[in-house]
């Protein structure tokens, strides 16, 4: 597989600028693999699919207000700082993007909240990359939320309103530590969850904080050259316990979206069992691949050439895959993060 197999045209008014509401009201592709058929129905159609004895795997990644505005101490140019992770809690120190960079050094400290919290650059990582020191060593993550914007992604061509601190966020995030949010997770309300469960099926959470690794192009046409950024993970072992039972009893593990497959997929033990885990993963996942754990996956319209695209062309083949797409311009789906869902079974 080349970069080039995973190009598709898109016209910009099928990019989704807001959510569906109520989240469940969005449109669902089911792409059914046996036989490559392709139905649509509505996301709050979504418990008819499962039966007693399957299980539900999500991510409880939640997303905090990375984007923040701040100006540069003695001329007070402004800069944009958008936090990538936290790299020390104890001293405060971050992995960031400034804007612009050619403006900010190391040793420039740059103000936010009328110079209340501050941070200074101490190192380069990249071109725009900077790893800075912010004066707050309590939990930062309070005052970025009061300071801070939604970092919705750059496709969404417009600002970021207070609504969006809620329709980015799935319903069930727990965990602050994600850029960006695991999107398929955004259709799903409690009244949703809540008829799956009593359809007899166990929901099991997994974290993976996100970053900006999901929007990055991939920029070798040979993929296998490709590098994934790190991004963090858990599995506890009550999620490890839910899914090695529903596997056993052979029933069917249902993945919401690629950032919890990629964690599931990071930690399967040679018995095709998952083992509960915590730590690092770059795992790329493009086809030909063969999944251990996901037997049903939903997730949204991709960006082309990205490796969100490229995972749901490994589980669910790539040209079915971009035949649904072409389905799904032809009758002007919604695509991206706010964008409708898709049930690859």
């Amino acid at each position: 597989m080349k970069l080039s197999d995973f190009k598709y045209p898109l016209p910009r008014n099928l990019i989704a600028k807001h959510p569906a509401k109520p989240r469940d009201a969005a449109r669902l592709m089911v792409l059914n693999r046996a036989d490559e058929s392709i139905s649509e129905k509505r996301f709050s159609e979504l418990p008819d699919f499962f039966t007693k004895g399957d299980c539900l795997v999500v991510n409880e990644t939640k997303v905090f207000s990375a984007r923040l505005f701040g100006k540069k101490e003695k001329t007070n140019a402004k800069i944009e700082v958008f936090l990538l992770r936290e790299l020390n809690h104890d001293e405060s120190i971050w992995d960031v993007i400034v804007d612009p960079a050619r403006k900010v050094r190391i040793g420039n400290k740059i103000y936010f909240d009328d110079g209340k919290i501050w941070c200074e650059v101490i190192d380069n990582t990249t071109s725009r990359g900077r790893t800075v020191r912010f004066n707050y060593k309590n939990d930062l993550f309070k005052i970025i939320e009061k300071i801070g914007m939604t970092p919705l992604p750059y496709y969404i061509k417009r600002e970021a309103v207070e609504d969006d601190k809620e329709s980015y966020q799935t319903v069930y995030a727990k965990n602050i530590g994600s850029v960006a949010a695991p999107t398929a997770g955004l259709h799903f309300t409690k009244r949703l969850l809540s008829a799956i469960e009593k359809k007899g099926v166990k929901i099991a959470p997994v974290t993976l904080h996100l970053g900006l690794g999901s929007f990055r192009a991939v920029e070798v046409e040979d993929l296998s050259k490709h590098k994934m950024d790190s991004e963090y993970y858990e599995i506890p072992q009550s999620t490890a316990d839910i899914v090695n039972k529903t596997i056993d009893s052979k029933g069917r593990v249902f993945v919401v979206g690629t950032s919890t497959t990629r964690a599931l997929e990071s930690s399967v033990m040679t018995t095709g069992h998952l083992k509960a885990n915590r730590g690092w993963t770059d795992k790329f996942i493009f086809p030909p691949y063969d999944f251990k754990i996901v037997d049903q996956l939903i997730t949204n319209f991709h960006m082309p050439e990205s490796t969100l695209l490229m995972l749901s062309c490994a589980f669910g083949g790539r040209d079915f895959i971009m035949k649904s797409y072409k389905k799904a311009i032809k009758e002007k789906w919604r695509f991206y993060s706010y964008g409708d869902g898709m049930l690859i079974r």
